[in-house]
């Protein structure tokens, strides 16, 4: 029997050496990744997004109603004044919650930082000083604790349980703090010895000391350990400042709530040696918090905003709350959701969403025991998962047929994704995924692709497949890898083009066969040399009009800007062209410029009679359609978000927010202008005011948005769009668009 698999096993290495050598290369880099010998950004994403996707799919979607959250509301600041209050509404916001709400913590996401000078008390004193009355100085002296309202809401902090929250400073150029710390958590001897590493502070941003003694205790809500890409995954639980650790503003209210103490519990057991001595809970009462390498633990997310139940702060302050009964007995966070207050982060399960209810899922998970836990052991298992599937697959998927190759890859995701989603929601362990489907589908890819990889084209053939597309210097470039060229259908991100004649239906009307014929060749090679100076594929021509594409047969990671390039190019190509035109007795021409970026369908299509080289989908059909409104916004060139989002130097005009015919989708839609570096001061204030004036128009603010854009009009009057907006405000008052409106104009018309 071992010499028949032996056997086997000799011919499968001799039949598909080249092949299993890639796909052990391939596994080689996989495994340097997965031991950090080597960083690749792109499986890092990708174990981001595999970890939100999870958490998308899994997390409960419920509300916790032991924890409310006492908002700083817009209706906050409408009825209370501007951030930040004075502090006796504090110390009646305070009072209210304990006294009339009885809730039973209170923990503020906000720092006291600064005095709250009471404009009598400093009149007074400035009147005592200027007539030098002793009598008034010593009347001054005796009503000062009567105004010193810092000491006020300081009385009325000792009397309960609340929390004030601080933040750490990171920056080592940031050395100067501000405020008091709170007590520490642990100090410096708890730690001698152990291998346990913590964020540093170089500084603080703390509560006036006055009221940080006067509180209960005090929390951190900074949050250093922010994934690159800028989500908040994880929050650390402990911070160390001038050797002193401090706990978190969730840590913190948890632990007054449950009335116990904070205790650090070190791994124990099985693998624990001399050189570990890793700090992998953190224990409150009879809870326990699994906290990572740099002592942060994963935000137990209970769904999306408004999972935990909101309470105007303006209701309490007046005594107003509909449903008072929520608040006894409550945890009460103090925060802010007014967007003017910057307190909105980008979460794992919404793009902006409030701090204040990252802290809230924190204490849940505290009291619920919800976390779940990515311990040091997870990258051995991953190491050793990735080992496994790539030794098998790399020895394996060669001899297969496309088929079985198919089915094995099926039958590989499924176990690998089924046992980490079992992980993940019967034992709370996050187990690393990205990495083990990456290997499977790069082995299968590898294994799919190798024949046709392999095999030679020649230049002529090239040629003869491309040549009636593309300038014959992409001809040239293509023939020297040939065999990464085909006409067979695939999906890429792409840039299109639709360019199309203004009123070419009355031209054509008045001009003879031949000088139309004239006309249309004078005005399409132009526009043609543009295109393919660009880097640019020639679609087809519909009479007057034309169809382009940027990204393929070539992959070009510039296609949007190229494409931008060329429809400036063309617009500004065609204004040279008229004088000519008037020349020779031809109507001035106009045209109207589409752009758009996305995934689109390319290849050769067609039927068995005729075939084309081009590009379809749902991105391709919106391009047509924003050239279709070029007429409509009286601009050249109007381009999609997704182009613009990929030429950030560009400056844009935004024209608006459209649902275009047979899209149920709203799009941004833009005017590119040029670069940005090169933008006049008068253009760069007229696009800011321009955002000011749809911020207003979208918030239905129609007077505001009215008073912009009569402004943009009178500074640009050239500028149709501007009309247009000043007459859809005069319709929408008196047709209003309703509360629900998302400030999406539709478009019945292509």
């Amino acid at each position: 029997m071992k010499p028949r698999f032996s056997k086997k096993l000799s011919n499968l290495l001799r039949r598909h050496w080249s092949l299993i050598t890639l796909s052990l290369l391939i596994l080689l880099i996989f495994l340097l990744h997965v031991n950090a010998n080597i960083d690749i950004r792109l499986f890092r994403n990708m174990e981001y997004w595999a970890y939100d996707a999870r958490l998308n799919l899994l997390m409960p979607q419920t509300v916790d109603r032991r924890i409310v959250i006492v908002n700083i509301d817009e209706k906050s600041l409408a009825a209370e004044g501007r951030w930040p209050w004075e502090r006796d509404r504090i110390k009646v916001l305070i009072d209210n919650l304990f006294e009339h709400y009885k809730v039973k913590v209170a923990g503020f996401d906000i720092v006291f930082a600064e005095r709250d000078r009471s404009v009598l008390l400093v009149r007074l004193q400035e009147l005592a000083q200027t007539q030098n009355n002793t009598a008034l100085a010593g009347a001054v002296d005796d009503v000062r604790p009567l105004l010193d309202r810092d000491r006020l809401l300081a009385e009325s902090l000792q009397k309960y349980p609340v929390i004030l929250g601080y933040y750490f400073n990171h920056d080592t150029d940031k050395t100067i703090s501000s405020g008091a710390l709170p007590a520490p958590t642990f100090l410096p001897a708890m730690f001698e010895g152990k291998n346990v590493r913590f964020q540093k502070a170089s500084s603080y941003g703390g509560n006036l000391e006055v009221l940080q003694k006067a509180a209960r205790g005090g929390g951190h809500f900074d949050n250093p350990v922010t994934d690159e890409d800028g989500v908040f995954r994880r929050v650390p639980m402990l911070q160390e400042y001038n050797g002193f650790l401090y706990e978190s503003l969730s840590l913190a209210i948890a632990r007054t709530y449950l009335g116990a103490q904070v205790r650090a519990i070190f791994a124990t057991g099985l693998g624990v040696g001399k050189r570990y001595h890793g700090l992998e809970w953190l224990g409150v009462g009879d809870r326990r918090i699994p906290v990572d390498g740099e002592m942060a633990t994963l935000v137990p997310y209970r769904g999306r905003q408004g999972s935990f139940p909101y309470v105007s702060a303006a209701d309490i302050i007046q005594k107003t709350v509909s449903k008072p009964a929520a608040l006894e007995g409550a945890i009460v966070l103090i925060g802010t959701t007014a967007p003017g207050l910057l307190d909105l982060r980008t979460t794992p399960v919404q793009k902006l969403y409030p701090g204040v209810e990252i802290h809230a899922n924190l204490v849940s998970g505290i009291l619920d025991q919800s976390f779940k836990q990515m311990p040091a052991y997870t990258q051995g298992a991953e190491l050793l998962t990735v080992l496994l599937i790539g030794l098998v697959l790399s020895l394996v998927m060669p001899a297969l047929s496309p088929i079985a190759a198919t089915l094995t890859t099926l039958l590989s995701l499924s176990l690998v994704v089924g046992l980490n989603l079992a992980a993940w929601a019967f034992a709370d362990l996050v187990l690393p995924l990205a990495t083990s489907v990456l290997l499977i589908l790069s082995l299968f890819v590898l294994k799919m692709s190798y024949g046709f990889l392999v095999e030679e084209r020649g230049k002529r053939q090239l040629g003869r497949l491309f040549g009636q597309y593309i300038p014959p210097e992409l001809v040239d470039e293509m023939s020297e890898d040939p065999k990464n060229y085909s006409l067979e259908g695939e999906r890429r991100e792409m840039t299109v083009l639709f360019s199309d004649v203004r009123g070419f239906t009355s031209i054509s009307e008045g001009l003879d066969p031949k000088e139309l014929s004239e006309l249309m060749n004078e005005f399409l090679t132009p526009m043609t040399r543009v295109i393919h100076s660009h880097r640019g594929t020639i679609d087809k021509y519909m009479g007057d009009a034309i169809m382009a594409f940027w990204g393929a047969p070539i992959a070009d990671p510039e296609h949007a800007r190229l494409a931008l390039d060329a429809a400036l190019e063309m617009a500004q190509t065609l204004a040279a062209m008229q004088d000519e035109f008037a020349a020779r007795g031809w109507p001035p021409i106009k045209i109207g410029v589409g752009l758009n970026s996305g995934v689109m369908n390319v290849g050769n299509m067609g039927s068995q009679f005729r075939m084309a080289y081009t590009v379809l989908g749902d991105e391709v059909n919106l391009g047509s359609r924003l050239e279709g409104l070029t007429k409509k916004y009286g601009v050249t060139v109007i381009c999609s978000e997704s182009t613009k989002r990929s030429v950030p130097e560009y400056a844009y005009r935004e024209l608006d927010r459209v649902r275009v015919k047979g899209k149920d989708r709203p799009v941004k839609i833009f005017e590119p202008i040029g670069p940005t570096d090169q933008l006049d001061p008068a253009t760069t204030d007229e696009l800011r005011m321009l955002e000011n004036a749809l911020h207003y128009y979208r918030s239905q603010k129609w007077d505001q948005a009215e008073l912009q854009f009569i402004h943009l009009r009178d500074r640009a009057s050239e500028c149709e769009l501007y009309s247009l907006y000043l007459d859809r405000i005069g319709h929408f008052r008196q047709h209003s668009p309703g509360e629900t409106w998302d400030g999406v104009f539709t478009h019945e018309t292509k």
